[in-house]
């Protein structure tokens, strides 16, 4: 497997992209919180509402971009045009998840800006306290 320097992608997309970083933030934080009843999250109702809110914010269908741009990034070519949709593109419980098979390995991007915290009824996401850097996780499989 060809090395990848996953720190120059996680840098591009925090340079090149970071109003996707904070928008994906801003809208799981509202997803989280709508579905959040009874210290419970429906953990599916935050995967529906954070693509259902970027869709709405005209984010979503930037994403297979910034996928784009991270590939390069990584000095990497896609095979194919990625699409706002698996498996390039996927909303989880605790933020987005972005995938590029690519010669010599997988480039996974994500964007983890819940967490979760795990109680007597069940499963609670929070949004996580930490700098947009830190939300950030870069993987060369």
């Amino acid at each position: 497997m060809t090395a990848v320097d996953t720190d120059a992608v996680r840098r591009r997309l925090l340079t090149d992209h970071s109003d996707v970083v904070r928008t994906v933030r801003d809208c799981a934080e509202t997803a989280a919180a709508t579905a959040t009843e009874d210290d419970r999250t429906d953990t599916s109702a935050v995967r529906r509402g954070l693509e259902a809110r970027l869709r709405a914010r005209g984010v979503w269908e930037r994403l297979p971009n910034v996928l784009a741009n991270c590939v390069e990034a990584a000095g990497k070519a896609l095979r194919a045009q990625p699409v706002a949709a698996a498996p390039y593109v996927a909303a989880t419980a605790t933020g987005v998840v972005l995938r590029a098979t690519l010669a010599g390995g997988r480039l996974v991007v994500v964007l983890e800006v819940l967490t979760v915290e795990r109680g007597e009824r069940g499963a609670v996401l929070h949004p996580r306290d930490a700098p947009d850097g830190d939300l950030v996780r870069v993987e060369w499989r």
